[in-house]
């Protein structure tokens, strides 16, 4: 293999042999930093997925390396995020709602979350997440956050929410108000003020890692455990070791369902990080090589008992911001973590339940993005419904019908757009041979006798008949009728059969009029569809041009 395809199939191997020692000390401190985060978020995430807090230290490491490994962007970091926990948890609690069952099922489907990505990302499939419409995309992470708040703040006053949807839960959660722990309560306003303050007034400080080390402190020192604190309990020392997901095989088929919706978010969330900060620092990232890296990372974790993992956000900024440059971050963090779950996860056992609640609640406000909703009221009502329409289905159904929600919202704004297409009529630049959208440039001059006109885009099912039916509204308002239409196909690089059909089906229709098609710009790929259909027959060598121009000039007989 020659040094060029080991730097494509294994990017580790380009930017580690060019490594400059110049950057480590900034990527020591961003390591440093992004530990601080992944250690107490990763417990916090952990007991969202619903799985033992042992298990987000066997998959953080693995994670980081893999990542670190295959991925291609410097600066994101991959491990658990409160979105990939929760989505996890509610595609294996359609499966199984005991507790000793999430381990296994939460690791196969991450093992499958993975398998997807990365076929999808050979298949280069990466385009894919382009179709998720964002105010679809902020809507569902909204009503995400919304339910993850509403499960911590039973954690917070010292009770449990229930089950069901967002609003059952919380209405459970404010008929149990006479229960409400004053110590938890207490424990969980002060963690959360803490958190806040620390964010306000010194932001480069790692406020999880301070409030959960004085959370520690406070529980061990007070004895928060004989007040009626609920804590974390004993954790097993964590070292990542190879251990296939134990379930039957139709557990692994029921969750391939679950797993398609966990897929999408889970990469959508990735790349669209990797994608902003590779951009800030003047970068690129490929969609299809990050989707295989990401699957790599979810089916290393899954095959030692992790659950799905996607990109952080807080952790890469704050990662950037301390002076990360190269995906030596990710290897000196996955060290660290490694280390914390070999030996220290004993300190972890008086962590009391109330300070993880407001950790997750803190990590989770950015997915509130009010103004977002605010800008689309202002300025774009149709964007404010979907993202209402997807928020309020996550709330009322769940996540994974939520995301399904939001995904099929995504799919009918995409084909409304593409279905509306404008049929511009065309003239003749003055002192030129060039043709133009007359509505644009009121100095281009129609010929007589010819309608020139051009669909603002590509021809697609979805959008033909339309097309048709605007072509023939323009010929009948065209005074005297024309002799000839020519269709400018600049904008279509395929052709498919219902395409062709619906244009043959027009060239009838005018041929009936005594009205000649002429097609011009049909770009090389439609050509080819062209000469399979009918349409190339009937048109004859004489129906197709190179420019507009060229069709114009056959049409009347002569140069215009």
């Amino acid at each position: 293999m020659s040094a060029g395809q080991s730097r494509r199939n294994l990017p580790v191997a380009g930017w580690l042999g060019n490594y400059r020692k110049g950057r480590l000390r900034g990527d020591l401190l961003g390591a440093l930093t992004a530990w601080a985060l992944i250690v107490p978020e990763s417990v916090a995430y952990a007991q969202i997925a619903g799985v033992p807090p042992q298990n987000a230290f066997y998959a953080a490491p693995v994670a980081l390396l893999v990542y670190a490994l295959f991925g291609r962007s410097n600066f994101l970091i991959i491990g658990a995020t409160s979105a990939a926990a929760v989505l996890s948890a509610a595609a294996v609690s359609e499966i199984s709602g005991d507790p000793k069952d999430a381990v296994g099922l939460s690791a196969a489907l991450a093992v499958i979350v993975g398998v997807v990505l990365l076929v999808a990302g050979i298949a280069r499939l990466g385009f894919i997440t382009n179709f998720l419409a964002e105010p679809a995309l902020v809507g569902f992470l909204f009503g995400m956050a919304l339910t993850i708040v509403v499960r911590q703040c039973a954690k917070i006053v010292g009770v449990s929410s229930g089950d069901g949807d967002f609003f059952e839960r919380l209405w459970t959660l404010l008929s149990k108000a006479p229960d409400w722990s004053l110590a938890t309560l207490a424990v969980g306003a002060a963690a959360l003020s803490l958190l806040f303050l620390l964010e306000r007034f010194v932001p480069r400080l790692p406020a999880a890692l301070i409030v959960l080390v004085l959370g520690l402190g406070l529980s061990a020192a007070l004895g928060l455990e004989g007040h009626g604190v609920d804590t974390v309990g004993k954790i097993p020392s964590a070292v990542p070791v190879p251990h296939l997901p134990g379930i039957p095989a139709e557990d692994w088929i029921a969750l391939a369902a679950g797993a398609l919706g966990v897929a999408l978010v889970v990469f959508a969330e990735a790349f669209s990080i990797a994608n902003r900060f590779a951009r800030e620092h003047g970068q690129e990232v490929d969609a299809d090589r990050e989707m295989a890296a990401v699957g790599l990372s979810n089916i290393a974790v899954g095959l030692v008992r992790g659950f799905a993992v996607s990109g952080s956000a807080s952790r890469s900024a704050a990662a950037i911001g301390a002076g990360g440059r190269t995906p030596m971050v990710s290897l000196v963090a996955a060290a660290l973590v490694l280390l914390t779950g070999a030996f220290l996860t004993p300190l972890f056992t008086d962590l009391p339940e109330p300070v993880l609640g407001a950790i997750v609640i803190v990590a989770v406000r950015s997915f509130m993005r009010v103004g977002e909703l605010r800008r689309y009221a202002a300025y774009d009502r149709r964007s404010l419904w979907v993202a209402l329409t997807a928020l309020i289905g996550v709330l009322l159904f769940d996540l994974l019908p939520g995301l399904l929600l939001a995904v099929a919202l995504s799919l009918v704004l995409f084909i409304a757009a593409a279905s509306r297409r404008n049929v511009a009529v065309l003239g003749l630049l003055p002192g030129t041979r060039l043709y133009a959208d007359t509505a644009q440039h009121p100095d281009a001059a129609t010929v007589s006798g010819v309608l020139a006109v051009r669909p603002d885009g590509s021809l697609f099912f979805g959008n033909v008949n339309r097309v048709r039916l605007a072509v023939r509204d323009r010929v009948a308002g065209t005074t005297p009728p024309p002799r000839a239409v020519v269709l400018d196909l600049t904008g279509s690089y395929r052709l498919s059969i219902p395409v062709l059909d619906e244009l043959d089906e027009l060239r009838e229709e005018l041929a009936r009029k005594d009205i000649a098609l002429h097609l011009a710009h049909v770009r090389s790929r439609a050509e080819h569809d062209l000469a399979r259909h009918a349409l190339a027959d009937h048109l004859g060598p004489h129906g197709r041009h190179r420019t507009v121009d060229d069709a114009v000039s056959a049409a009347v007989g002569g140069p215009v």
